[in-house]
Protein backbone atom coordinates (compact mmCIF):
# COMPACT_ATOMS: atom_id res chain seq x y z
CA UNK A 1 0.00 0.00 0.00
CA UNK A 2 1.30 2.73 -0.88
CA UNK A 3 -1.04 5.46 0.24
CA UNK A 4 -3.51 4.95 2.91
CA UNK A 5 -7.02 6.92 2.98
CA UNK A 6 -6.93 9.01 5.72
CA UNK A 7 -10.72 10.51 6.66
CA UNK A 8 -10.21 14.53 7.29
CA UNK A 9 -9.25 15.29 10.79
CA UNK A 10 -11.83 15.30 13.49
CA UNK A 11 -10.94 19.67 13.81
CA UNK A 12 -12.04 19.74 10.34
CA UNK A 13 -14.99 17.20 9.66
CA UNK A 14 -16.59 18.11 13.16
CA UNK A 15 -17.16 21.87 12.72
CA UNK A 16 -18.35 21.22 9.11
CA UNK A 17 -20.98 18.43 10.20
CA UNK A 18 -22.03 21.17 12.90
CA UNK A 19 -22.10 23.96 10.37
CA UNK A 20 -24.67 21.50 8.19
CA UNK A 21 -26.89 21.04 11.17
CA UNK A 22 -26.77 24.72 12.12
CA UNK A 23 -28.04 25.66 8.91
CA UNK A 24 -30.24 23.11 8.80
CA UNK A 25 -31.93 23.79 12.40
CA UNK A 26 -31.51 27.69 11.12
CA UNK A 27 -33.78 26.58 7.92
CA UNK A 28 -36.29 24.77 10.03
CA UNK A 29 -35.28 21.36 8.46
CA UNK A 30 -34.12 17.66 9.72
CA UNK A 31 -31.40 15.71 8.80
CA UNK A 32 -31.70 12.42 8.19
CA UNK A 33 -31.82 10.36 5.01
CA UNK A 34 -34.54 7.09 5.13
CA UNK A 35 -37.26 9.27 4.75
CA UNK A 36 -36.32 10.16 1.36
CA UNK A 37 -37.40 6.93 0.22
CA UNK A 38 -41.02 7.93 1.53
CA UNK A 39 -40.82 11.21 -0.94
CA UNK A 40 -39.09 8.71 -3.68
CA UNK A 41 -42.15 6.63 -3.40
CA UNK A 42 -44.48 9.59 -3.25
CA UNK A 43 -42.86 11.03 -6.42
CA UNK A 44 -43.15 7.59 -8.28
CA UNK A 45 -46.85 7.63 -7.55
CA UNK A 46 -47.41 5.21 -4.46
CA UNK A 47 -50.15 7.29 -3.10
CA UNK A 48 -52.40 6.37 -5.64
CA UNK A 49 -51.72 2.39 -3.52
CA UNK A 50 -51.39 3.01 -0.06
CA UNK A 51 -52.46 5.88 1.89
CA UNK A 52 -48.94 6.45 3.63
CA UNK A 53 -47.62 7.68 0.79
CA UNK A 54 -50.46 10.48 -0.13
CA UNK A 55 -48.35 13.79 0.59
CA UNK A 56 -47.16 16.71 -0.83
CA UNK A 57 -44.03 15.47 -1.75
CA UNK A 58 -43.00 18.83 -3.52
CA UNK A 59 -42.72 20.62 0.48
CA UNK A 60 -39.56 18.06 0.70
CA UNK A 61 -37.92 18.26 -2.30
CA UNK A 62 -35.14 19.86 -0.58
CA UNK A 63 -34.29 16.65 0.97
CA UNK A 64 -33.98 15.03 -2.66
CA UNK A 65 -31.93 17.45 -3.46
CA UNK A 66 -29.43 17.35 -0.26
CA UNK A 67 -29.29 13.55 -0.90
CA UNK A 68 -28.35 14.86 -4.49
CA UNK A 69 -25.50 16.26 -3.32
CA UNK A 70 -24.46 14.06 -0.62
CA UNK A 71 -24.13 11.21 -3.75
CA UNK A 72 -22.10 14.02 -6.16
CA UNK A 73 -20.12 14.76 -2.79
CA UNK A 74 -19.39 11.44 -2.44
CA UNK A 75 -18.68 10.83 -6.41
CA UNK A 76 -16.28 14.19 -6.03
CA UNK A 77 -14.07 12.83 -2.62
CA UNK A 78 -13.52 9.26 -4.52
CA UNK A 79 -12.75 10.49 -7.27
CA UNK A 80 -10.55 13.29 -6.70
CA UNK A 81 -9.67 14.10 -3.28
CA UNK A 82 -8.84 10.57 -2.25
CA UNK A 83 -4.95 9.40 -3.40
CA UNK A 84 -5.96 5.66 -2.94
CA UNK A 85 -8.96 3.51 -2.14
CA UNK A 86 -6.77 1.28 0.11
CA UNK A 87 -7.78 0.87 3.69
CA UNK A 88 -5.22 0.46 6.80
CA UNK A 89 -6.57 -2.88 8.42
CA UNK A 90 -5.53 -4.13 11.38
CA UNK A 91 -3.57 -7.33 10.05
CA UNK A 92 -5.78 -9.62 12.45
CA UNK A 93 -9.06 -8.03 10.62
CA UNK A 94 -7.28 -8.63 7.58
CA UNK A 95 -6.37 -12.60 8.48
CA UNK A 96 -10.20 -12.99 9.39
CA UNK A 97 -11.50 -12.03 6.38
CA UNK A 98 -9.33 -13.95 4.14
CA UNK A 99 -10.58 -17.08 6.08
CA UNK A 100 -14.61 -16.06 5.42
CA UNK A 101 -13.41 -15.71 1.82
CA UNK A 102 -12.58 -12.15 1.38
CA UNK A 103 -9.17 -11.78 -0.46
CA UNK A 104 -7.22 -8.78 -0.76
CA UNK A 105 -8.85 -7.06 2.21
CA UNK A 106 -7.85 -3.66 2.75
CA UNK A 107 -6.88 -2.91 -1.16
CA UNK A 108 -10.21 -1.08 -1.51
CA UNK A 109 -13.16 0.08 0.20
CA UNK A 110 -15.30 -2.34 -1.09
CA UNK A 111 -14.33 -6.03 -1.65
CA UNK A 112 -15.15 -7.62 -4.90
CA UNK A 113 -16.31 -10.85 -3.50
CA UNK A 114 -19.37 -8.80 -2.05
CA UNK A 115 -19.55 -5.30 -4.61
CA UNK A 116 -18.70 -6.69 -7.94
CA UNK A 117 -21.32 -6.43 -10.26
CA UNK A 118 -20.91 -10.33 -10.72
CA UNK A 119 -21.77 -10.96 -6.85
CA UNK A 120 -24.17 -8.67 -6.98
CA UNK A 121 -25.49 -10.42 -9.75
CA UNK A 122 -25.96 -13.76 -8.32
CA UNK A 123 -28.34 -15.62 -6.25
CA UNK A 124 -26.82 -15.28 -3.41
CA UNK A 125 -25.95 -11.60 -3.90
CA UNK A 126 -29.04 -10.63 -4.97
CA UNK A 127 -30.66 -12.62 -1.67
CA UNK A 128 -28.08 -10.91 0.27
CA UNK A 129 -29.24 -7.43 -1.19
CA UNK A 130 -32.47 -7.85 -0.97
CA UNK A 131 -32.42 -9.26 3.05
CA UNK A 132 -30.10 -6.32 3.29
CA UNK A 133 -32.56 -4.04 2.08
CA UNK A 134 -35.76 -5.05 3.98
CA UNK A 135 -34.04 -5.26 7.49
CA UNK A 136 -32.24 -1.78 6.83
CA UNK A 137 -35.71 -0.54 5.90
CA UNK A 138 -37.36 -2.00 8.08
CA UNK A 139 -35.31 -0.72 11.09
CA UNK A 140 -35.15 3.05 9.95
CA UNK A 141 -38.92 3.18 9.92
CA UNK A 142 -39.43 1.09 13.02
CA UNK A 143 -36.62 3.18 15.05
CA UNK A 144 -38.62 6.27 13.72
CA UNK A 145 -35.07 7.20 11.28
CA UNK A 146 -31.77 6.30 10.37
CA UNK A 147 -28.08 5.89 11.70
CA UNK A 148 -27.21 9.24 10.50
CA UNK A 149 -30.37 10.83 11.98
CA UNK A 150 -30.29 9.26 15.27
CA UNK A 151 -26.60 9.10 15.74
CA UNK A 152 -25.90 12.98 14.50
CA UNK A 153 -29.09 15.01 15.42
CA UNK A 154 -30.57 12.61 17.82
CA UNK A 155 -27.41 11.92 20.19
CA UNK A 156 -27.09 15.79 19.95
CA UNK A 157 -29.94 16.44 20.90
CA UNK A 158 -30.03 14.01 23.73
CA UNK A 159 -32.92 12.01 22.70
CA UNK A 160 -33.88 9.16 24.73
CA UNK A 161 -35.02 7.07 21.41
CA UNK A 162 -32.16 7.68 19.99
CA UNK A 163 -29.55 6.35 22.34
CA UNK A 164 -31.76 3.37 22.25
CA UNK A 165 -31.44 2.93 18.65
CA UNK A 166 -27.85 3.67 18.44
CA UNK A 167 -27.20 1.08 21.19
CA UNK A 168 -29.04 -1.06 18.94
CA UNK A 169 -27.16 -0.40 15.58
CA UNK A 170 -24.06 -1.03 17.37
CA UNK A 171 -25.49 -4.28 19.07
CA UNK A 172 -26.88 -5.23 15.55
CA UNK A 173 -23.65 -4.49 13.74
CA UNK A 174 -21.75 -6.90 16.20
CA UNK A 175 -24.29 -9.46 15.66
CA UNK A 176 -23.68 -9.14 12.30
CA UNK A 177 -19.93 -8.69 12.09
CA UNK A 178 -19.77 -11.97 14.44
CA UNK A 179 -22.06 -14.16 14.31
CA UNK A 180 -23.94 -13.60 10.72
CA UNK A 181 -20.95 -12.62 8.50
CA UNK A 182 -18.46 -15.64 9.15
CA UNK A 183 -21.77 -17.79 7.97
CA UNK A 184 -22.94 -15.62 4.74
CA UNK A 185 -19.41 -16.09 3.11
Amino acid sequence: MDYILNPWPWYVAGPLIALCMYLMFYFGKKFGVSSNLETLCSVAGAGKVVDFFKFDWRAKQWNLNFVAGLIIGGFIASQWLAPDQSVALNPDVVQNLSEIGIQNAGAQYLPDEIYSLDALLSLKGFLILLGAGLLVGFGARYSGGCTSGHGIVGLSNLFTESFIAVAGFFIGGLIMTWLILPYIF
